[in-house]
């Protein structure tokens, strides 16, 4: 059997003007970044702005296990079996993270025969735009510490400083630091800290900007610091703002590449959905929208982190409104929250099944409270039986809700016909009625926290840490009340912790740190003990990753 990289490296890739033309695109229309890999053009994208949007259909899943739910792999083969049914169809994803390739993954591209490629180009260094991103971070951290060093005219308190200095990888080494030893001229000495790339603001600016003047413009409102008298210090304050624009300008422009299956696919933008807002950029999907009928997108992790930050932040900010919802599970990983061990998921648990679907009832009702049309899918394994599979159908059918079953993974885009089906039914006989789940302004942020928490979690209550409790009230006070709420919890349980499986009840969500990303719009509540730079594992997929004697990688998923 192949592997994932052994099935992309023997592909047949058509060259991206090609795909470009499919959509209708001229030759000056995509930048090439090589014959697979494109940039739209700030022509086209200005040329486009007034067209009406296609279908938007987004993709999300039950919280994920060691035993994989294969998300992106449904994502990228639900596109591709939209296109066989001859829709003029685009994907939008996220751009992986070096931390996780060289951390846990090892690729984050879809699997399979259904996948998104160049996969290497994609999984390593791709367009640059991640290297932009943590380049114009890291030039606001250098310009602060320089106007502590210059002087400090502003007043900044050196204890009072949020910004953190970021990287694209795993190093939990670099979490807390100390900079500035040495002598007099080295700098300020201060403790500082790293975060990774993708949990930076910039990263959820990016992410969020409309155009280069809207980008500038929340560029401007990052705050890096409070001065000694309380009051916030910005970007715009350290006068960088148009450094950091210029580091960005070509970053901001969405990336175009295409499915195993030849189907367009805009990949652009990656913050991670457990400690930021886990979508692709609003300008990716914006662009998909006007460029195709029909968008297949997805959203980090599970439903309770990736789907509510797409519906109650993403959708919200760029005036967006999904027309169908699809929600990955499989088999193993419901036995799995029904407590079987890992290396026992192959075999029929009818019991275990029954336990553990539970996570798959919780999210679906969560989806349902956006009133968003829904369809569930089964990504399925080798192993999955036909009773567990009628087990999990009779369940969804209970609630009102139709399962399909995804072969994407072992036969592609034919293996998605059915989901595709399902999923065109839905867009011409359920209308979708998306709402947020609440009223960003209407609510303190107290209440917004306990909303998510209670409705979407099914946590009894919320906990502050006193840091915590301090910030809310000082936020509120410079006036960030009325923004939405960016959770970081772990995304291996409803709860935030990931022991608790399944459907967790009678726990208590504690939040022990809160900020604003003043820039990207909204608040930031951090959840037990997740962190935003992580840390490799025992065994990291970077020791199994090398080039072979033919020049190729090796090791990547």
């Amino acid at each position: 059997m192949l592997t994932d990289i052994e099935i992309a490296q023997t592909a047949k890739l058509r060259k991206i003007r090609e795909i470009a033309a499919d959509l209708g695109l001229s030759e000056d229309d995509v930048e090439s970044y090589g014959p697979y890999m494109g940039k739209f053009s700030d022509e086209y994208l200005k040329e486009i702005e007034d067209r009406p949007f296609g279908k938007l259909i987004l993709v999300t899943a039950i919280n994920p296990t060691p035993a994989g739910e294969g998300k992106t792999t449904v994502t990228i083969g639900l596109g591709d079996a939209l296109r066989r049914a001859g829709k003029k169809t685009m994907i939008a994803l996220r751009e992986p993270s070096l931390g996780p390739c060289f951390g846990i993954k090892g690729g984050a591209a879809g699997g399979g025969y259904s996948q998104v490629v160049p996969m290497e180009k994609l999984n390593l260094h791709f367009t640059g735009d991640f290297h932009a991103i943590t380049s114009a971070n890291n030039l606001l951290a250098a310009a602060l510490d320089n106007h502590l060093q210059q002087g400090n005219s502003l007043g900044i308190d050196p204890k009072r400083i949020v910004l953190k200095r970021c990287l694209d990888m795993n190093d939990r080494a670099l979490r807390n630091i100390v900079i500035g030893m040495g002598k007099r001229t080295d700098g300020v000495t201060r403790e500082d800290h790293f975060i990774i790339t993708v949990a930076t603001e910039v990263m959820a600016i990016l992410c969020l900007a409309e155009d280069i003047e809207d980008l500038k413009a929340r560029l401007s409102r990052i705050i890096v610091a409070y001065t000694y008298q309380n009051q916030p210090v910005t970007a715009a304050d350290l006068k960088c703002v148009g450094a950091m624009t210029v580091l960005l300008k070509d970053a901001i422009r969405p990336n175009l590449i295409q499915t195993l299956e030849h189907t367009p696919a805009i990949v652009h933008g990656g913050p991670f959905a457990n400690i930021a807002h886990g979508c692709n950029s609003v300008r990716a999907t914006k662009t998909a929208l006007r460029s195709a009928d029909y968008v297949v997108t997805e959203a980090g992790f599970g439903a309770d982190l990736g789907a509510e930050k797409f519906l109650d932040i993403k959708c919200r900010l760029a005036g967006l409104t999904p027309d169908a919802t699809v929600l990955v599970a499989t088999v193993r990983a419901l036995k799995y929250n029904g407590g079987v061990p890992k290396d026992q998921l192959s075999e029929e648990n009818l019991d275990a099944l029954g336990k553990g679907i539970c996570n798959l009832g919780k999210h679906i009702e969560n989806l349902q409270q956006f009133g968003l049309p829904l369809v569930v899918t089964l990504n399925r394994f080798v192993s999955d039986t036909d009773a567990e599979i009628d087990f999990v159908r009779s369940y969804c059918e209970e609630r009102g809700v139709k399962l399909t079953v995804s072969e994407v993974w072992a036969k592609g885009g034919e293996g998605g016909e059915a989901l595709a089906r399902e999923v065109l039914r839905l867009l011409e006989e359920v209308p979708t009625q998306y709402h947020p789940l609440y009223s960003a302004a209407d609510l303190s942020i107290d209440e917004k926290i306990r909303t998510i928490a209670t409705r979407i979690y099914g946590a009894k209550g919320v906990e502050y840490s006193p840091e915590a409790r301090k910030a809310m009230t000082d936020l509120t006070n410079l006036g960030f009340g009325n923004l939405p709420v960016c959770m970081a919890k772990t995304q291996y349980s409803l709860s935030d912790d990931p022991k608790l499986l399944g459907r967790p009840e009678d726990f208590t969500v504690t939040i022990r740190e809160m900020y604003v990303s003043a820039g990207a719009g909204f608040v930031v509540a951090i959840a037990g003990s997740i962190m935003t730079m992580p840390g490799l594992p025992k065994v990291p997929a970077a020791e199994r990753i090398d080039i072979d004697e033919n020049g190729m990688t090796v090791g990547l998923f």
